[in-house]
């Protein structure tokens, strides 16, 4: 194939001239043996739980000088770190949230599901304790802020685990709503496959410092590689304002050991020369997916994505004539999202199709297909998707249509990311 630039795609793109394809679309045109050499741009894209997002968020409490500066800080009753900037007797806020912290009030809201409700437009209930003794309560929303970023410690796994316990009894860990039955009962897994962005760009070739991409639906930019980023499992951090994200695409999960968040990203792969046409078509059969011990992280072997993901991952099924409306719902209890009401069913709008909600039912009232994974001949079956990758298809699908509309053009990278 010709060599192509950034710069000729963005002439395309302006003109009306771009072939652009969603990763799910490449994938099934190398499955197919379509002919997939003159696709300009490629839209990548995951969701799922990413531990290491927190905001940065700066609003007016008070009017000046009604209190010198602030001690403590809370949101919705979940706890904020007040700074670094003092602020003094100026009546202003400048808080950072963490995505995994935890309300006060209620063991179930965490910091995914403030962030939830910010994106929103939800009035959120704050509290300050002030260096003088003083408690201060008032409202603000996204609207009344100054300032509202959400920053990436640790997103866009290249490459995450499936986990099983192998040992008896069952273990409480974020990688589960229950906990993980052992020995060998059950599996739960993370990541997006063929549509992840570093599967389809593993060498960072095109990702760089400066990438523009779409962070929960706003446009936001790549910073570099993120905690405990390596060669073999990368992963990168970034930032976009909470101001034009969608709801859909960042929240609350509420996992065994405690509410995480999760986010989503959709980024736009050039392709620019062969090697990255030979990356971006590596489709789920040919991407491995780490089995490990959830005690202790040790390698226990490898499946497939193809085994997880290469079935219907659509919505999960809800069957009114099988649910025997039990005097204390286990599904409602269990669902990570508060997705499921016994007398409303499932609320799609809330639902990441993590697939809790399949074996918490003792009646067989909700159904889907989670997929099992093969560990030295045993068939261990999914009971827990932490990626959501049928709404990570419609971002990459959003950010397709921008690209073929005019409405976003690819960045340079003003510096490449070396993988260590």
């Amino acid at each position: 194939m010709p060599l192509r630039s950034i710069e000729g795609i963005n002439a395309k793109i302006t003109a009306g001239e771009i072939t652009v394809c969603t990763a799910s679309e490449f994938c099934n045109m190398v499955r197919a043996h379509e002919e997939v050499a003159e696709v300009d741009v490629v839209t990548s894209g995951t969701k799922g739980i990413m531990s290491g997002t927190y905001a940065t968020l700066s609003f007016r409490a008070t009017a000046p000088n009604v209190f010198e500066t602030a001690q403590m800080a809370w949101l919705n009753d979940v706890p904020a770190f007040v700074g670094p900037c003092p602020n003094e007797r100026l009546g202003l806020l400048d808080l950072m949230v963490y995505g995994t912290a935890v309300s006060r009030s209620d063991t179930k809201y965490g910091g995914g599901h403030l962030f939830r409700d910010i994106v929103k437009g939800n009035d959120i209930d704050f509290e300050v304790l002030t260096t003088m003794g003083q408690l201060i309560k008032g409202q603000t929303n996204l609207q009344d802020m100054q300032f509202a970023r959400l920053s990436a410690t640790r997103n866009v796994f290249k490459n995450y685990n499936a986990f099983v316990n192998p040992n008896d009894g069952c273990v409480k860990s974020i990688f589960s709503v229950t906990c993980l039955e052992g020995p060998y009962k059950e599996a739960t897994f993370s990541g997006c496959g063929e549509l992840n962005p570093l599967e389809k760009d593993p060498q960072l070739e095109t990702i760089g410092v400066g990438t523009k991409a779409l962070l929960n639906g706003a446009i936001g930019f790549v910073t570099g590689t993120g905690t405990r980023s390596s060669a073999q499992k990368p992963n990168l951090s970034g930032y976009a304002p909470l101001k034009g994200m969608n709801p859909r695409y960042v929240g609350g999960f509420n996992t065994s050991a405690g509410p995480d968040v999760f986010c989503s990203w959709a980024i736009p792969i050039p392709i620019l020369n062969t090697s990255i046409l030979e990356s971006v078509s590596r489709t789920d059969d040919r991407i491995p997916l780490p089995i490990v011990d959830v005690n202790g992280r040790t390698p226990l072997g490898y499946a497939r994505y193809s085994d997880v993901w290469q079935r219907e991952y659509g919505r999960i099924r809800f069957s009114n004539n099988e649910c025997v409306s039990c005097e204390e719902c286990q599904v409602a209890e269990n669902c990570p999202t508060a997705a499921f009401t016994p007398n409303k069913g499932i609320d799609h709008k809330e639902c990441v199709r993590c697939g809790a909600c399949v074996s918490s039912c003792p009646h067989g009232a909700l159904k889907g297909d989670l997929g099992a994974i093969d560990l030295n001949g045993l068939q261990i079956p999914v009971t827990l998707r932490q990626s959501d990758r049928s709404n990570a298809d419609k971002l990459t699908r959003e950010l397709k249509k921008r690209i073929e509309q005019g409405e976003f053009l690819l960045s340079t990278p003003v510096q490449r990311i070396k993988l260590q």
